[in-house]
């Protein structure tokens, strides 16, 4: 009896080492540790849940339960990931799938918790706890769009281990409408290992003092503060620290001064956006000194001069330029020595609409071989479309509306735009020659052609164009009833300029 027993003992000693060592190689998911589960389900009684999104939380295995993860050694919850997945129609108003509800402390007993996702949710206007900087393991937090407001508690220095934090887009709509707000951002300063900081539509006080926070952050790589109301900044700094950054987006602020000088000191940088600030004065030429930039975008500033522009001559790896809204007055062929260098050889998007340009379109826009997008709307742009442009192969977007344009736009001109999807010609006098059985090599998902002359005939090749959505044909010239049955031709159409057809 006593051997049996033994025997009996052993092999199930046997099993519970084999289960162990079944979990240590992760081939089955570990059990979660209960006193884990426990904060998990009391976090869950304080969250509305109308779609049920979390009614895989019971039993006693939460490693298995949607948004949950476990380390797969220890069995310690270290992930919870709730984003809404239905984000793509997220507002809060017409989606179920939102959580909302208070965020209880029991979450606090997730100790070993290093990523937390709760955006694209509907919070109601609470304010993020003050007990989310009391999770020292944390890396990645990401309240973005939950809908929480207030002011943001400074407790969340104390993430010491953060290297992620996005706390973007946390407008509620209440009366008065809410937002997250940013009193002191010096607490930011102490987030050592943060690399991604985005706290667009967060808005910054006066006196926030942001870019002091920032420059004590030797390893951020990429800063998103847009449509913060920031409008002061230094124009200088000592020293600039954060020397690692690549990416910074200071759009739709105020800011009301030159460009900061402090910006030229940051050798890394690839992506800069002051677009839509109170921006004035010239380009300086210290911005030679950004030989990484890849992407820049200052419309918007409306008195920044665009006059000396050759000072962007040697960005030989930039690839998106946005200088829409500001003065440039000039002819574009005063500006051929900028654009036939090596820009010439990177540029993939090209925006100059309202910027007092006039003359002819020049010969070298066709010399942009990796082009995608080109708008230069809005302008006093004269004379013919060069056939040059024909050599735009991959343009996706042409945008030339509102401008002095004349003559004749032939197929040829066409034959090579096999990637084109948004075509606006439209407030031009362009008289565009396609034979009414032409094929497009194009398939458009946008149109304006408003006061082009097209002839009498409904063009069978707009027939085609099965992928349109926005379209715009008026005052073109037609007077073939056929144009009538466009809702039968282009059955996803959401906007139509018809009304001023010419119908005999």
């Amino acid at each position: 009896m006593d051997l049996k027993r033994t025997q009996l003992l052993l092999l199930f000693f046997a099993f519970l080492c084999a289960d162990q060592v079944r979990k240590l190689n992760g081939i089955s998911i570990p059990s979660c540790i209960p006193i884990e589960r426990n904060a998990l389900l009391a976090f869950k009684e304080g969250l509305k849940d109308p779609s049920n999104r979390l009614s895989s939380w019971v039993g006693d295995d939460c490693c298995t339960w949607e948004g949950v993860a476990c380390d797969n050694r220890t069995s310690h919850v270290v992930k919870l990931h709730l984003r809404n997945p239905s984000c793509f129609e997220y507002y809060p108003p017409n989606n179920t799938w939102c959580l909302g509800g208070e965020l209880r402390p029991s979450l606090l007993g997730l100790k070993h918790l290093n990523y937390l996702d709760l955006s694209m949710n509907n919070f109601g206007g609470i304010r993020i706890p003050e007990f989310m900087g009391s999770f020292r393991q944390l890396k990645y937090l990401n309240l973005s769009s939950a809908y929480m407001g207030g002011l943001i508690p400074h407790q969340l220095g104390n993430l010491s281990s953060l290297q992620y934090l996005d706390l973007s887009y946390n407008y509620y709509d209440d009366n008065p409408p809410g937002f997250l707000i940013i009193d002191i951002a010096i607490w930011i300063s102490r987030l050592s290992s943060l690399r991604y900081l985005n706290m667009s539509d967060v808005k910054f006080r006066e006196g926030a003092h942001w870019l002091q926070a920032l420059n004590m952050l030797p390893s951020v790589i990429e800063v998103h503060l847009s449509d913060c109301g920031i409008n002061t900044t230094s124009l200088s700094l000592p020293h600039v620290n954060f020397t690692s950054l690549s990416i910074l987006d200071l759009s739709f602020n105020s800011i009301n001064s030159t460009i900061p000088g402090w910006l030229f000191n940051i050798s890394s940088l690839e992506y800069l956006d002051l677009s839509y600030n109170f921006i004035w004065g010239i380009i300086p030429s210290a911005i030679e000194n950004l030989a990484s930039l890849k992407a820049l975008d200052l419309s918007g500033n409306h008195f920044l001069e665009g006059k000396i522009l050759i000072v962007l001559e040697g960005l030989c790896k930039l690839q998106y330029l946005g200088l829409s809204d500001i003065n440039i007055s000039k002819n574009l062929h005063e500006l051929d020595k900028v654009f036939t260098g090596c820009i010439k050889n990177s540029l993939e998007t090209l925006y100059m609409r309202n910027t007092q340009l006039g003359g002819y379109l020049p010969d070298w826009l066709g010399d942009f071989r990796k082009l995608k997008y080109l708008d230069l709307s809005g302008n006093s742009i004269s004379g013919p479309a060069p056939a040059s442009l024909g050599r735009l192969v991959e343009l996706v977007g042409l945008y030339l509306r509102q401008n002095f344009l004349k003559g004749v736009m032939s197929e040829e001109q066409f034959a090579n735009f096999t990637k084109l999807k948004y075509l606006d010609l439209s407030q031009n006098q362009l008289i565009l020659n396609l034979t009414f059985d032409w094929i497009p090599c194009f398939h458009l998902s946008e149109l304006y052609i408003g006061s082009c002359m097209l002839g009498a005939r409904f063009p069978a090749w707009l027939r085609m164009q099965k992928n349109i959505t926005y379209l715009d044909m008026s005052s073109t010239g037609i007077s073939d009833t056929t144009g009538l049955v466009l809702e039968v031709i282009f059955p996803d159409i959401r906007l139509r300029y018809l009304q001023q057809w010419n119908h005999r």
